[in-house]
């Protein structure tokens, strides 16, 4: 079904509007005919005329009813719109006999039915219906004066001079009310219309503005002077992880703390708000709203948190990088005098007849010699690790693996494990990475403890394996978190520091990365990124 045009849809309206108009006149006059006949005495009958007045009074409300079906049924056109003015014409014509013609007190009717007309049909319209009012009027009276027809009250003999007077004034101001009316109408019409397409424009200008909002990758939210806010945009909903309408009355500080203190707006500032996806990181800026009844405060802002993550990664490859020459170079030193020592401790345990307690003290020095031998290799491996031998395969696989061989381990003897692992082929070296899951999953097998619990998951997304390992510890302290990749830096007693930041190591030089978020009631997650393609 095609839509119907505006002009359609004014033109219905009116008829509506006018139907509406024509039915509260016809109810009112039947209140006052039925007014009347109570306040006649009991003994008198009803007069013809009210018997009449009544008949009309329901051709009308039956005319009314046919017509407002057919506009029910879609028949808004100048055709319906023409039977409107005919059909009030033919009302006051029956009026207007019913009531003595020239005597009349509803020959006023003719003048609705013009203005009537000057609606539905502008100003040829109403210079129809004056036309066919003035035929319409001046045969009643032609009519009665020829005797051709006798009105139900009856009428006394009209002059010549009467009838022309008659006819000459209602003719006359019949065409004076449609020459008025017309003007009006089209004075309307030309308003209406400059006022639609003003309202078109505006339309326009909302709905952009609208898109502008919505396309907006930064986050915006406008509050009125109490801070309650009044709008957000689709990347604050995003960027904050609201979900749904929000409750009425919310107070900006609720979600943005700090917004409304008056160092706030001084400069651009950065913010860390708590949200249901996490700590986020905002970049604002917070400005009055003009015009806005006094007190309203926009607040624009950016989500910072990848940017700052990126930034901190960064920072600490650097850091790695330069403490990995320094590191190089020291165990190098190291690594020679130490062999010397030891080879000269193996020399004293071989001589005959040595003496027992220096046998002892040469075993220690071994022991230690070996124990400093090992973390020198470890320590060159953080800082020099060799390039991987990258090989397609299924990285499922060897995941897998290694939780298997690790479940062996005492630590995971009473840890719960769950793996949710999706096909996924990785170029990687399969010794590298498999030691970078020894290490942090051994952390998490200590971090759990007896009776908790480890998910390993893996999944794609991006171009990236993203292989998670979470542990229900949630133990490392939110201050150590940018420190935990660093060497030498350890929570646990007797340990190095180089497990994870020799993982680190490795999957940085795989093209990937780690991340860690940690707490007591989400636990620990560690991240590792590696790229699918070489």
């Amino acid at each position: 079904m095609l839509a119907a045009s505006p002009q359609a849809d004014a033109l219905r309206t009116r008829l509506v509007w006018l139907t509406v108009f024509r039915t509260v006149a016809v109810s009112l006059s039947l209140v006052a005919v039925v007014a009347r006949l109570l306040m006649q005495p009991l003994v008198e009958e009803p007069s013809r005329g009210d018997t009449l007045s009544f008949t009309v009074i329901g051709l009308v409300y039956l005319f009314t009813l046919v017509y407002g079906l057919m506009l029910r049924g879609g028949r808004a056109d100048r055709v319906a719109a023409v039977v409107q003015v005919v059909g009030d014409l033919l009302i006051a014509s029956v009026l207007v006999f019913l009531t003595g013609v020239g005597d009349s007190p509803f020959t006023f009717l003719y003048l609705l039915a013009v203005i009537g007309a000057s609606i539905v049909l502008d100003g040829r319209g109403a210079l129809f219906a004056a036309g066919a009012g003035a035929v319409a009027y001046g045969t009643l009276l032609m009519a009665v004066k020829l005797r051709w027809l006798e009105p139900p009250l009856g009428v006394g003999d009209i002059s010549r001079q009467r009838l022309a007077f008659l006819l000459g004034s209602n003719v006359l101001a019949l065409f004076l009310i449609a020459a008025l009316a017309g003007y009006l109408t089209r004075q309307l019409s030309a308003t209406g219309g400059r006022l639609s397409e003003r309202e078109a424009d505006l339309e326009k200008l909302d709905n952009l503005q609208r898109q502008i909002l919505a396309c907006m990758p930064s986050g915006l939210i406008t509050c009125d002077a109490a801070g309650r806010v009044t709008f957000v945009n689709r990347a604050a909903s995003s960027i904050l992880s609201l979900e749904g309408r929000l409750p009425p009355g919310l107070n900006v500080e609720s979600l943005l703390p700090g917004t409304l203190g008056p160092e706030a707006r001084q400069r651009r500032r950065e913010l860390t708000v708590q949200t249901p996806a996490g700590l986020r990181t905002l970049g604002l800026t917070v400005t009055g709203l003009e015009g806005s009844g006094g007190g309203g405060t926009l607040v624009v802002f950016q989500d910072l948190t990848e940017l700052r993550r990126i930034e901190e990664d960064l920072k600490r490859a650097d850091r790695l990088a330069a403490l990995g020459t320094l590191a190089a170079q020291l165990a190098h030193e190291i690594r020679n005098p130490l062999a010397a020592m030891r080879g000269s401790a193996q020399l004293l345990v071989q001589e005959p007849g040595g003496d027992p307690s220096s046998a002892k003290l040469v075993e220690i020095l071994l022991r230690e010699s070996d124990r400093l031998s090992k973390l020198v290799e470890d320590f060159l491996r953080f800082a020099r690790p060799p390039p991987p031998v990258k090989q397609a395969l299924d990285l499922e696989v060897l995941v897998a693996e290694t939780v298997d061989m690790l479940r062996a381990d005492p630590l995971a003897w009473q840890v719960g494990v769950e793996q949710v692992l999706a096909p996924m082929r990785v170029p990687v070296d399969a010794d590298q990475i498999r030691q970078v899951l020894i290490n942090i999953l051994r952390n998490a097998f200590q971090a759990a403890g007896p009776g908790g619990r480890v998910r390993v998951t893996l999944t794609g997304e991006d171009e990236l394996a993203l292989l998670y390992i979470w542990d229900s510890g949630g133990s490392i302290p939110a201050t150590d978190l940018s420190r935990i990749f660093e060497p030498f830096f350890s929570t646990r007693e007797g340990g190095t520091g180089l497990g994870l930041s020799t993982a680190y190591s490795i999957v940085r030089s795989h093209g990937g990365n780690i991340r860690v978020s940690s707490s007591p009631q989400e636990g620990t997650e560690f991240l590792i990124q590696l790229p699918v393609q070489g």
